[in-house]
């Protein structure tokens, strides 16, 4: 799949999700959240099959130097996975009262993390 192509699919998930968000919020739908976040779950299952093909590949081709890479998207994928979760939980099931803390926790996590990738890839790519 080309760039051209990777970006056009994120584009529509995202386009599609924010469609049924707004319908959700309008309160023209009585959705469940999770059936809301189907688009953002589908995009994240094909990333996440990206990701293990690319760890087989790399077990197949001895190239054990980039498996930390890897390890990094998985470890991010399951962040912004679970950060999904608990978003639903806490919008579907209000009389549970979990702490926005506890529910935003995941990307509180995430976005000083994923700053500081960029930054290293930025230096690095500058240096050379």
């Amino acid at each position: 799949m080309t760039a051209l192509h990777r970006a056009l699919y994120t584009w529509f998930n995202l386009l599609i999700f924010l469609i049924l968000l707004v319908l959700r919020l309008d309160q023209r739908t009585q959705w469940n959240w999770f059936i809301v976040f189907i688009p953002l779950w589908l995009f994240d299952l094909i990333v996440s099959v990206n990701i293990i093909i690319n760890i087989i590949t790399l077990f197949k081709n001895g190239r054990i130097d980039h498996l930390p890479r890897e390890m990094w998207y998985t470890s991010v994928m399951l962040m912004k996975i679970s950060a999904q979760i608990l978003i639903c939980l806490k919008l579907e099931a209000p009389h549970w009262f979990l702490p926005a803390k506890l529910v935003l926790g995941p990307f509180w996590i995430l976005l000083p993390a994923l700053a500081v990738d960029v930054f290293i890839n930025l230096m690095h790519h500058y240096r050379y």
